[in-house]
């Protein structure tokens, strides 16, 4: 750096991102005599340059991410200096001098992301502190006489140190503006203080150990608390404490133990108008959210992401100013169809809830007032189709007119099958009071009334294809493995072994308290199922329900997510089997001849087999899709390895 008849006059410089690591500095900022502040982050600075005691006027220094060890030099000789910045360096309790405490204008300090084991010493004398950052250090107590003189402190970072207690000083800092507390193992700490911290807006208190027993009883005083962090804590219900915050702005109770949100929109509490509430991660299920939840009529941002919601309520829907819906991870099944009112949705997060169906959209709304895509290809996309179907979904184009004759021609077909249903109802009811009357079996005024559908005929459904008569009559677990789109009962012996490549159907039948047969029926998905084996278990699963007039509803369950409640009925000794993923349209075949080689197809099963090399081919088709896969092996009779639940012999892919 050239000296030049400039550098008296320059006011701040940022030499950040240089190399001063062998001891070299450019002596020219000596010159500098009119510099009011000086950036020197990422430097690789392992002690203070000594130009700095020329820097009278100096008012901020920043000296960040550097290998400092030490601030011992000259800060105490510069008069002026405000602000201090050493965050992230190697400073311990040693390398923090006294005689900076001395200084009458320090009014900020930085010593966070540091080794320091305690507060330095002398801290309590700067009487015009006014931030204070000791973060990520290693501080376990803190000394009653810091905060006598620290009374004008706006912001105070004490997270991530080991501090188990708080003095009670800490309620003569009436003008803190900010408190940070996270991360400290602060289980007996009551909190007593903040109530006096009249002045507060901002309060962090992230993993603290906080319980309902832990909370002050109230914060009435805090009328401009807009921020509070309690997530990571062992709540389980929203704080009474925060009803009276009507300045609230933000609220995170995320990764707590909370079950339902009943009190927080009590109508006891001012939280209506609060903007942003937080909620992973806890232990919300399906009433976890009230209807109440309407009251919130300010709410822009709603996170309620891994819980165990099945539904939300219509309530939610009438919070017009919501920005940010977020719901993943959680169990639902749909949304309300209300949810087209929300005009202002920006994000809908709904990803990773498997059995979510999407509320059709309203006829009576255009699309510009609906935020949500329920399109074919969307839909396919959520499904998990593959992009070249999702892409063929969409390549089609639609004719809107077409589409409409053929929706009115359903329409009054359905609407002329329904009315000679009524018309056939009505004319059976008459003819058999007539009938009655005229046997003299029964007077027309005795004759009960009977509704005219009880009347109509019913489809009889037959099962007895797929199950037993005695299935479900008898309390125990029933297995079924879908082949060729049909059921196979699987024998005892192999109940708790799952194939990943196959899909099943699980009856557990016991007696309720009552004594009546009561059922409950999964359906287990493999990893490596087709997509006609897990259509095909879902239909049964429905047609078994249906034949047992079972009032369950059918439970999916894939591998690898399996509920608590299917695991036990195996006592959490599921086994699964890796095999490979066979299609029904296997086809076995023998080649024979020396010369003129011939290939005579076989039946499928163990007696077609041939002691002989054989030469094995197989092929399978995807679904909506034309071309097909083939493979093929020479193997020996001896590898052949039997399929339990069929009696099949079939070969492993070499």
């Amino acid at each position: 750096m050239a000296a030049t008849g400039v550098l008296p006059f320059i006011r701040g410089v940022d030499l950040s991102g240089n190399d001063f690591k062998g001891g070299y500095f450019p002596e020219h900022v000596k010159c500098m005599s009119s510099l009011r502040w000086l950036k020197l982050n990422r430097t690789g600075l392992c002690y203070l340059p000594e130009e700095l005691a020329s820097l009278q006027k100096l008012e901020h220094l920043s000296v960040s991410h550097n290998s400092l060890t030490t601030l011992h030099g000259e800060l105490s000789s510069l008069p002026n200096l405000r602000a201090v910045v050493a965050r992230a360096n190697n400073l311990k309790n040693s390398g923090v001098p006294d005689d900076i405490f001395q200084l009458d204008d320090l009014s900020v300090l930085d010593l966070s992301y540091n080794q320091l084991s305690e507060i330095p010493r002398d801290l309590e004398n700067s009487r015009n502190m006014l931030v204070l950052n000791l973060s990520h250090n290693s501080i376990d107590t803190i000394p009653n006489q810091l905060f006598i003189n620290l009374t004008d402190l706006l912001y105070l970072d004490l997270s991530d140190n080991k501090l188990d207690s708080l003095p009670p000083q800490m309620r003569r800092l009436v003008h803190l503006q900010t408190l940070i507390l996270n991360n400290n193992p602060l289980m007996h700490a009551q909190l007593r203080q903040l109530p006096a911290m009249v002045a507060l807006q901002t309060l962090h208190l992230r993993n603290t150990q906080r319980t309902q027993s832990n909370m002050p009883t109230s914060l009435e005083g805090l009328t401009h608390l807009a921020d509070v962090d309690l997530s990571c804590n062992d709540l389980t219900r929203v704080p009474e404490c925060l009803y009276s915050l009507g300045s609230l702005k933000r609220l995170n109770l995320s990764t707590n133990q909370i079950s339902e949100l009943s009190l927080c929109i009590d109508h006891r509490n001012q939280l209506t108008s609060l903007p942003k509430l937080y909620v992973n991660s806890n232990k919300l299920d399906f009433d976890g959210v009230p209807p109440g939840v309407g009251k919130l009529a300010s709410l822009t941002e709603f996170m309620a992401a891994n819980n165990n919601l099945e539904l939300i309520p219509e309530g939610l829907c009438r919070c017009g100013k919501l920005k940010k819906l977020v719901l993943n991870k959680n169990r639902l099944v749909t949304l309300p169809e209300a949810i087209h009112y929300l005009t202002d949705l920006e994000i809908l997060d709904v990803r990773e809830n498997p059995n979510l169906v999407m509320p059709p959209k309203p006829v009576d709304r255009g699309a510009e007032w609906y935020n949500i895509d329920f399109s074919l290809q969307n839909q396919l996309r959520l499904a998990g189709a593959s992009p070249a179907t999702v892409a063929a979904a969409g390549a089609s184009p639609r004719d809107h007119l077409a589409r409409k004759m053929r929706l009115r021609r359903r329409k009054d077909c359905s609407q002329d099958d329904q009315a000679k249903q009524v018309l056939k109802g009505m004319s059976d009811v008459a003819q058999e009071k007539k009938n009655m009357e005229e046997n003299g079996d029964l007077k027309y005024g005795d004759l009960k009334t009977r509704r005219w559908d009880k009347s109509l005929e019913k489809p009889h459904l037959d099962y007895s294809e797929f199950f037993l008569e005695d299935i479900g009559q008898i309390p125990g677990v029933a297995v079924w493995q879908i082949e060729n789109f049909i059921p196979i009962q699987v024998d005892e012996a192999f109940h708790g072994k799952f194939y990943e490549a196959d899909c099943y159907i699980i009856l557990k039948t016991f007696l309720d308290d009552n004594g009546a047969l009561n059922w409950q029926i999964y359906y287990w998905i493999g990893q490596e199922a087709t997509l006609d084996k897990k259509a095909g278990s879902a239909i049964h699963a429905v047609n078994l329900r249906n034949f047992l007039g079972a009032e369950c509803r059918t439970i999916r369950e894939e591998m690898g997510d399996e509920s608590e409640e299917f695991s036990t009925l195996y006592k959490n000794d599921v086994f699964i089997i890796e095999f490979p993923s066979f299609s029904v349209f296997i086809r076995l075949y023998r080649v024979y001849g020396k010369k003129n080689i011939k290939l005579e197809s076989v039946p499928l099963k163990a007696s077609s087999l041939d002691p002989r090399w054989v030469w094995v081919s197989g092929t399978w088709s995807c679904l909506r899709s034309t071309t097909s896969c083939q493979w093929s092996t020479k193997i020996k009779r001896s590898s052949w390895t039997p399929f339990p639940s069929s009696g099949w012999y079939v070969s492993y892919r070499m």
